[in-house]
């Protein structure tokens, strides 16, 4: 496999975003989908390759959250029972680019929002458990839009938490990087055959993400992260940008 300047700059860029999205529990695909339509990726690339990147960095990120005492199983299993069903037929549902990079360009300004949202939060200070319907039906719809368009979900869940104030802000990103993983693995199953359009230079994004899980992870458990999300909120706006065809 030979590697140019190209795809090495493109891994670095993984590595930074794996980094950002760790922090707080994502396992970062909607970066990795965002870098991959700056880099000129085809879409038929993204979606597997994220979720085989989302993957790597969400099993770090359940072991190293989940071990630091950052998780709650009651939280998590509503939003389980109805996400992974739907994530499977989400994956299983094949878009043309055209309507593909919209929807992406859509997920990706949500996601934007979400970063540059202000922190001070209900959840901080006062929440309690989902009520098991609520965050199953929750769960169901955010299960199919991650299954569409490649992504782990988390970028809705953790909000969703936040805002409605049914996780506190650092368990939250346990709930979330475990629900990314078995989210992207039923994403992946509803489209095993994409993985044909897996690109040869996957090994290197893989050692890239798994890098710089390991750093955001330790970052997220240890430190505040609120000017990391606003910054890469700012990332997220360009990236938007590009799949809507501003430039």
């Amino acid at each position: 496999m030979h590697l140019d300047t190209l795809h090495l700059t493109l891994a670095a860029c993984m590595f930074l975003g794996a980094m950002l999205y760790s922090t707080v529990g994502h396992a970062g695909a909607s970066a990795y989908i965002a870098l991959m339509a700056l880099f000129g990726v085809p879409a038929a690339t993204m979606r597997p390759t994220a979720l085989v990147l989302n993957l790597i960095v969400a099993s770090l990120g359940t072991f190293r959250y989940a071990r630091a005492g950052l998780f709650r199983w009651r939280t998590l299993w509503p939003f389980l029972i109805g996400a992974l069903p739907f994530a499977f037929l989400g994956g299983a549902i094949k878009l043309p680019g055209e309507v593909y990079r919209p929807i992406m360009g859509a997920v990706l300004l949500f996601s934007a929002a979400r970063m540059l949202w202000p922190r001070e939060l209900k959840a901080q200070t006062d929440w309690r458990d989902p009520p098991i319907p609520a965050g199953i039906a929750w769960g169901a719809a955010i299960g199919l839009l991650a299954g569409l368009t490649g992504t782990g979900g988390g970028i809705f869940l953790s909000p969703l938490l936040l805002f409605m104030a049914w996780s506190a802000p650092k368990p939250a990103s346990g709930v979330t990087a475990l629900f990314i993983l078995a989210n992207s693995a039923s994403g992946l199953a509803g489209n095993f055959a994409s993985v044909g359009h897996l690109p040869p230079e996957l090994p290197i994004y893989a050692v890239a993400v798994l890098l710089g899980g390991l750093v955001g992870t330790t970052l997220g458990i240890r430190l505040p992260t609120t000017w990391i999300l606003r910054a890469l909120g700012l990332v997220l706006l360009v990236a938007s940008a590009k799949l809507f065809g501003v430039y």
